[in-house]
């Protein structure tokens, strides 16, 4: 039950991850070399052979943090 959980969780992650990569039209290769990896490591995870280890797990949420924070500052200007 709780490894459901943990690979649910992931795949949100990974989602949210490719959607930020979508918004600021960046390739899976500068994804990569702003979380400081190989491309074939970004891409295993967007393919889902392969999951974030805990380092980068942190990494991915710091930048994911970035983005909802920038997020909510574009909000409350609009209002």
């Amino acid at each position: 039950m709780l490894y459901n959980a943990i690979l649910c969780y992931m795949k949100n992650i990974i989602k949210e991850l490719e959607k930020y990569r979508l918004e600021n039209r960046i390739s899976q290769v500068e994804l990569a070399s702003e979380l400081d990896v190989a491309f074939c490591t970004v891409n295993r995870w967007f393919k889902e052979r392969n999951q974030p280890n805990q380092i980068q797990q942190y990494h991915i949420n710091k930048i994911l943090q970035k983005r909802r924070k920038q997020n909510d500052k574009e909000r409350k200007i609009k209002h």
